[in-house]
């Protein structure tokens, strides 16, 4: 057995990060679903693959909200973070060989930090751009990013207002960050208080658009 494993929303100042482990006796009809990395296919075609995909694979999926993230990063950096919620879900399907996109630049480290939090030894593949590379990582993909854009539409609902993808480069985000800041003086729900952008938002909607802040540190 063959699995794969990809995130999306590593680096939004809103919402969750979604992990997806995808597995797969053989990637042979992902292959003819012709699956690519979940970025580069419309909304539409990417519900249309995660029907697919879960009637052939076998998936675990972590949500982890916006409160754990900020919990996390007081005790570790959001690469060990990561890995530790990867090697959670390869330990759950326990697959022969295991393809992950690395989140380190360091293909080996983030390889070994998966390894370290294992209970088991499976060949296991770090690189990356591996959501281009290998079709299970490409099915990962795009069930992660499935998940969290029905998470980040059941946010709106939630919140009545537009909210957009969540990320800084967002307009309708960082829009929708300024209006609540202004009117509530403290954080909307979901928001990752941590990241640079919500640290300098109550200042910054006072005195300027909250523009290009990089949430990753």
């Amino acid at each position: 057995m063959i699995c794969g494993v990809d995130e999306a929303g590593r680096g939004p100042v809103l919402g969750p990060m979604v992990v997806a482990a995808v597995m797969v006796e053989s990637d042979s009809l992902l292959r003819e679903m012709r699956v690519r990395d979940s970025k580069k296919l419309s909304p539409k075609r990417r519900e249309e693959l995660s029907t697919e995909i879960e009637k052939v694979a076998v998936i675990e999926l972590a949500i982890i909200p916006a409160e754990e993230i900020d919990e996390m990063r007081g005790h570790m950096s959001l690469n060990e973070f990561e890995a530790r919620v990867f090697a959670s879900l390869i330990d759950r399907l326990r697959p022969d060989e295991a393809y992950v996109d690395a989140a380190d630049v360091d293909e080996e480290r983030f390889r070994d930090m998966i390894r370290s939090n294992l209970s088991y030894v499976p060949d296991l593949f770090c690189c990356h751009r591996a959501d281009d590379t290998y079709p299970v990582v490409s099915a990962a993909s795009i069930i992660a990013k499935t998940r969290r854009d029905r998470i980040v539409a059941d946010i709106q609902k939630e919140i009545e207002e537009p909210i957009g993808s969540g990320y800084a480069s967002d307009p309708v985000t960082i829009a929708f960050l300024e209006r609540w800041l202004r009117k509530n003086k403290d954080y909307p729900p979901h928001t990752r208080k941590s990241w640079a952008t919500a640290r300098k938002a109550l200042v910054l909607a006072r005195n300027s658009r909250l523009t290009d802040w990089s949430d990753e540190e």
